[in-house]
């Protein structure tokens, strides 16, 4: 049988931290028919040498992260495109298993997330992300069949916030098979602040309202601070009392500033 080709593609700017650890991780799968594509917003350091000394074909552009991956997969010669970011690494089963599920039928495939970083409230982080493995609700598709992802049109450019969970919504409104691997993806958040991620969510609370315009009955479960998820997951929280605690009072804050960003916009 013959294998497929995968287009890895990466969004990037000013990523040399990252960027070559995530190649690496790329290159170290046991997959090999993966072609490298990244789309890069004319980084001022030495995030396109790096890539191209990985192999990777580099495109520039000036658009935002959604329209950046759509410039991508145009550009990809896959049959299977798979969207990860700069600073994010793979276990070297993830393409492989991608592949597997594809030959069930799926058209659509997600990857769990294991976030780490340094610091406090990086740990608090990784205790959050640990509660969102296998919730249908948060976790949203990566690897995607080219054919598929096309038809139902890419990723929103209009959106610079909630782009994978709105997309997701209408690959499971187009009836695509979406599958799940045990492979994950590890997303290093670096020296994580409080300051760091409360801004970032106000920045995306600035840029949300077209996602909760088009999609409002997935809003609570996924932005509120409060989510069910952790409900289920109590055990695993309680095993951690010090990083619980912190998460929620990490979340609280990030659902304020969001919606502080959200009536701001």
């Amino acid at each position: 049988m013959r294998k497929p080709l995968i287009s890895i593609i990466i969004p990037t700017k000013d990523s040399d931290a990252t960027i070559r650890k995530c190649l690496e991780s790329i290159l170290n799968q046991t997959y090999a028919n993966i072609e490298l594509i990244v789309v890069d917003s004319y980084s001022r350091d030495e995030t396109r040498k790096i890539a191209e000394n990985y192999g990777a074909a580099v495109f520039e552009t000036d658009a935002e992260r959604s329209q950046a991956r759509n410039i991508g997969a145009r550009k990809s010669l896959g049959d299977f495109v798979f969207f990860i970011d700069s600073d994010m690494q793979l276990d070297s089963s993830v393409v492989a298993e991608c592949v597997k599920k594809t030959r069930e039928g799926n058209k659509a495939v997600i990857v769990p997330e294991v976030s780490v970083g340094e610091g406090f409230w990086a740990k608090c982080k990784a205790l959050e992300k640990s509660c969102y493995v296998g919730d249908d609700s948060i976790e949203a598709a990566r690897f995607f069949e080219k054919n598929a992802f096309e038809k139902i049109g890419g990723y929103d450019p209009d959106l610079e916030a909630g782009e994978d969970w709105e997309l997701n919504q209408r690959v499971l409104h187009a009836r695509c098979k979406v599958g799940r691997v045990r492979s994950t993806i590890l997303h290093d958040e670096g020296k994580l602040s409080l300051k760091k991620t409360i801004m970032k969510k106000y920045y995306y609370g600035k840029m949300l309202k077209p996602y909760m315009t088009k999609h409002p009955r997935d809003v609570k479960p996924q932005l509120g601070p409060a989510r069910l998820v952790f409900l289920k997951r109590w055990k695993r929280l309680i095993a951690d009392p010090t990083h619980a605690v912190g998460m929620l009072f990490m979340k609280t804050c990030e659902f304020g500033l969001g919606w502080i960003g959200y009536k701001n916009r």
